[in-house]
């Protein structure tokens, strides 16, 4: 009997011990944890009533398309992309729309533009704009907070990849060269701190 509670205990500690290692692996990164416990991120429902938003704290993340500097701030326009678990946009999403983003001091366009960010900050109405030459509503934040984000490529090579078998030994066919047709590898692009 103590052996099967002993056990049961040690399994319980095991499975606390990997949820509390795994919670630290994915977390937001302070610059964008804002002030409230979830933040609004649901840019659609923002845009159809803004009016229920304004004064809310929001975190948006997405494409930095533009960047204009103004005298004492400065404006994101992001194209606006899902958030993953650690508030990160997720790359391969399609967008939900813009947002301008504006930030109370000079950040240089050339270290933004083309680049991945996430904002967050109190939401403060819609403001129009143009996309090309059709008019558009773009939710506003003014940013208290914002993460920058490094585009990253990996290789993932396949598992059973390769010229020799299980054993150590090469794979032959016991006729002439020992040839062989690798997998094709994968390349991956992430987002990183």
């Amino acid at each position: 009997m103590l052996k099967v509670i002993n056990c049961r205990t040690s399994i319980q500690a095991l499975v606390v011990l990997a949820v509390v290692m795994l919670t630290g692996c994915i977390s937001v990164p302070d610059s964008v944890k804002g002030t409230s416990p979830s933040p609004v991120q649901d840019l659609l429902s923002v845009k159809n009533a803004p009016e229920l938003f304004i004064g809310q704290e929001g975190r948006f993340g997405g494409k930095v398309l533009d960047v204009v500097n103004e005298n004492h701030r400065t404006r994101l326009e992001i194209s606006s992309l899902p958030l993953a678990s650690d508030a990160s946009p997720e790359l391969h999403e399609p967008s939900f729309g813009r947002v301008y983003a504006y930030v109370n001091n000079f950040l240089e366009p050339d270290d933004f533009k083309g680049n991945y960010v996430t904002v967050v900050g109190p939401i403060m109405g819609l403001e129009k704009g143009k996309i090309g030459h059709a008019d558009h509503s773009y939710v506003v934040i003014n940013a208290t907070g914002y993460q920058r984000w490094k585009t990253v490529q990996r290789v993932l090579v396949p598992y059973n990849s390769g010229a020799w078998n299980y054993y150590g030994y090469p794979y032959s066919s016991g006729w002439g060269w020992n040839w062989y047709y690798p997998d094709p590898a994968l390349v991956e692009t992430i987002l990183t701190r």
